[in-house]
């Protein structure tokens, strides 16, 4: 998986597609490659934006001004007009992005309690059976991030001090059942040969339910 990190990310929008967008006066939203988007959104959707824009009424005698694109977005969005661009960085609208993405996230990093649970119920059964032989949700997420294909969207820095929080989307579900699985067994079947309190005579009724769910009783 690769990190989008919004610090550091600069996300680029064709300037006409966008003002079209704005133009419908219709719900709209622009993703972390630039792409306008309408809902209802595709699954693993990873969007920067979303609103709408409504003109304001004006007296007759009020003269017309042209619309900002920055009014637009608004004041927790940095905004610049490049030619036929629009350049957009959206660091500072981090807990907006957080409820608007999590819906469609993989899994949820954005607090200091770490990873509970994978939203694929597929994977959270694997997470879930793995805790009996102690293999946590952030080793899983630490696999994922390593083998799979996804986008770990976040906040991330250095200094002054190292601040992390992130929504992770896995692209291909089946594709990390697989991973999980295979590295959650070999872990169970290593603890089950080499630790005597997990001989198969001593244990428990959960830790016999996560031995079978993975094929080793």
């Amino acid at each position: 998986m690769k990190k989008f990190n919004l610090f550091k990310e600069i996300i680029k929008a064709n300037k006409k597609e966008l003002i079209g967008a704005i133009n419908t006066g219709k719900t709209f939203a622009v993703n972390y490659k630039g792409e306008i988007k309408t809902p209802p959104y595709a699954d693993k959707e990873i969007l920067i934006f979303e609103g709408k824009y409504s003109a304001k009424l004006l007296s007759a005698l009020t003269p017309p001004t042209p619309m900002k694109i920055a009014e637009v977005f608004g004041k927790n969005y940095q905004i610049v007009e490049d030619d036929d661009r629009v350049l957009i960085k959206a660091f500072s609208n981090w807990q907006e992005l957080i409820g608007l993405n999590t819906p469609r996230s993989s899994y949820d990093d954005t607090t200091a309690d770490g990873v509970a649970d994978f939203s694929n119920k597929n994977l959270e059964e694997i997470g879930w059976q793995a805790t009996e032989f102690n293999i946590n949700y952030r080793k899983l997420v630490e696999l994922a991030e390593e083998k799979c294909e996804g986008i770990t969207l976040c906040i991330e820095q250095e200094e002054p001090q190292y601040q992390f929080s992130g929504l992770g989307f896995i692209f291909d579900d089946d594709e990390a059942e697989k991973i999980f699985f295979e590295y959650a067994k070999n872990h169970v079947e290593n603890m089950m040969e080499t630790q005597k309190e997990f001989d198969k005579e001593n244990l428990t009724d959960d830790e016999e339910d996560a031995a079978e769910f993975f094929g080793l009783l």
